[in-house]
């Protein structure tokens, strides 16, 4: 029996449900998609990593993304970040996560590309 049980639309042809981990990944896709304060009702929802994305990847900058990730991950009471490594590349930046899901010991490795031509964050 899922433990965890939603809804989606997105990419979804007739089957609507998620579940699980699955679940847990397209909530994580739409924080890192929504940038904080375009949510209404919910202004501390969304992400930031979008402005840092367009600057120069300073030790500053990256300690600034990676304090960004932890706060959006951290949101999520179903999961705890693990690990993080990041990996600057010619469109954008591509995030390893990995992260545990929380009733249980299972872990995780997502790969989320933040890509700055198309401003779209994709979860595999």
């Amino acid at each position: 029996m899922p433990t965890f049980i939603g809804f989606n639309t997105q990419g979804q042809n007739k089957k609507f449900t998620l579940t699980d981990f699955e679940l847990i990944k397209r909530d994580l896709a739409n924080a890192f998609n929504i940038r904080q304060g375009e949510l209404p009702g919910r202004p501390g929802y969304g992400s930031n990593l979008w402005a840092y994305l367009f600057e120069n990847q300073t030790t500053t900058n990256t300690q600034l993304i990676l304090q960004e990730l932890s706060r959006i991950v951290s949101g999520d009471p179903r999961i705890r970040l693990v690990d993080t490594q990041l990996y600057p590349q010619e469109n954008g930046l591509r995030v390893e996560l990995d992260v545990q899901v929380v009733p249980s010991t299972t872990a995780e490795r997502l790969s989320v590309f933040f890509d700055t031509s198309s401003q779209q964050a994709s979860l595999s």
